[in-house]
């Protein structure tokens, strides 16, 4: 099948198979301007995003010591630039902080343990092209949406989701 063929297909196609995308520009305007808003965005998939006032480095340091103030357990801390680095490449300073509690995780795997994939909880700090440095993770909520999880867990997401963004706002401010 050539070029042609392929449009006169998409052309006969039902109307409710073709996927229809919002204008790509309007879609950048949005995500920019609610980055550039400072504070804290909520994307679609359920990704916060938040403004930090210092570092990178310093911002990955208070989010350790915020995690671990809470109580919770740092699993790992991978430097993504320092990877990249070792293998000739350049990347901004990228950070992932692994973290979580098996108080916490352990009630939502045991609803379904497919948000296992999702767990531990992770924060990545990264500075931008800009030099603004950002902190970004998965909202609780969201994840047991995602994994289906039901009422059950919702106080437990909840808590979960009001510990990582105090750690977060924490190691922002």
């Amino acid at each position: 099948m050539n070029r042609s063929d392929l449009r006169q297909v998409a052309r006969k196609a039902p109307e409710r198979t073709r996927m229809r995308l919002a204008s790509p520009s309007m879609f950048i305007a949005v995500v920019v301007g609610t980055l550039m808003s400072g504070g804290l965005a909520v994307a679609a998939d359920g990704l916060k995003i938040i403004s930090s006032h210092h570092g990178s480095k310093e911002t990955a340091d208070r989010l350790e010591a915020a995690i671990k103030a809470k109580g919770m357990t740092v699993f790992a801390r991978i430097d993504h630039a320092a990877g990249a680095a070792a293998v000739g490449l350049a990347l901004r300073p990228t950070e992932l902080l692994i973290f979580g509690s098996a108080k916490a995780g352990t009630p939502l795997m045991q609803a379904n343990q497919a948000i296992g994939i999702d767990l531990p909880l992770k924060a990545l700090v990264y500075e931008d092209s800009s030099g603004r440095v950002w902190i970004s993770y998965n909202d609780p909520n969201w994840l047991a949406q995602r994994h289906a999880l039901g009422a059950s867990v919702e106080p437990v997401t909840l808590a979960m989701s009001g510990a990582i963004d105090a750690v977060a706002n924490e190691a922002a401010e």
